[in-house]
């Protein structure tokens, strides 16, 4: 049985009459009357009662054709997807980014996926210790957005995207661009910032910073979720310093301050994936041009 087969007996099943449904298939009707023949004989089973002026399905033909009709259905759409995972149009991606880029870069990148690659269905995750190496080698995600160059002989890295750093504080902050001249005027500010007793690539960057202006910074709040450390800038309840990308959040009551340093955005893969989705996906995700404008 094969599932030509099926296809000719669900035709002729709907149009009840040989010479109509050869026509339809483009196949002779002696053809047709073998294959549906050949099918009975396999299956063991009569699908037609047929005389010289009438073709009519028995209990068991319109049993099977409606359960074949179901069954072929699914196979084609089975078939559709392991074309377009094939292509390189669908499938399942897994990836993992900082949530510095959940208000710029990413939403850009989602609405791209969407429109071009319609069939895909993403998998995101915002892992808290930063180790997007092992994430990648351990096969839980497949596209990993990280600040730092994964250094490692089976994963690619690829720059992205540079952008400033900022201390964001209140709109109502006697500091701007002009008052800033160096972090040691900040020692009485309260910080609200990462811990940075942490190995994340932030507080490094964070520690370096401070340690370059010779101040350790008076914190009153540690978090790694930029969401929230807006909201409580934005509350007045302490200043912060991150990622230019955070401005893009639209927070009420928050105003950003361009430092000199810069923090780059890379986009890692494993080396040698066969995946074409993924491939695909990475092409997409280096078209992605933002704009980190001067305030």
């Amino acid at each position: 049985m094969t599932t030509q087969q099926i296809k000719y007996f669900l035709t002729l099943a709907n149009e009840l009459h040989f010479w109509k449904t050869a026509e339809k298939l483009f196949i002779a009707q002696s053809s047709l009357t073998r294959h549906i023949q050949s099918l009975e004989d396999e299956i063991g089973i009569q699908l037609f009662e047929r005389d010289k002026r009438n073709v009519k399905l028995t209990d068991a033909g319109k049993f099977l054709q409606e359960k074949w009709t179901n069954s072929i259905k699914d196979l084609e759409h089975i078939q559709e997807q392991a074309k377009k995972i094939d292509q390189g149009t669908s499938g399942t991606v897994s990836i993992s980014y900082p949530g510095s880029i959940a208000f710029s870069y990413l939403p850009k990148f989602l609405s791209i996926l969407n429109t071009n690659m319609p069939d895909l269905k993403l998998e995101l995750m915002e892992p808290t210790d930063e180790n997007h190496e092992k994430l990648l080698l351990d096969y839980k995600t497949d596209i990993a957005f990280n600040r730092d160059e994964i250094k490692n002989a089976h994963i690619n890295s690829l720059k992205i995207s540079s952008e400033p750093i900022c201390l964001v504080v209140p709109n109502n902050h006697w500091l701007n661009n002009e008052t800033i001249k160096n972090l040691r005027a900040l020692k009485n500010e309260k910080f609200i910032i990462s811990g940075l007793h942490q190995n994340t690539f932030f507080a490094t960057l964070l520690r370096n910073l401070f340690n370059k202006h010779d101040m350790e910074p008076k914190t009153v709040i540690e978090s790694d979720f930029g969401g929230m450390i807006l909201n409580l800038v934005s509350k007045e309840l302490g200043i912060s310093i991150l990622p230019y990308s955070f401005k893009f959040a639209n927070t009420q009551n928050v105003k950003f301050i361009e430092l000199e340093e810069q923090i780059n955005l890379y986009v890692n893969w494993r080396k040698q994936e066969p995946n074409k989705t993924i491939k695909h996906v990475l092409e997409y995700a280096n078209s992605i041009k933002t704009n980190y404008s001067k305030s």
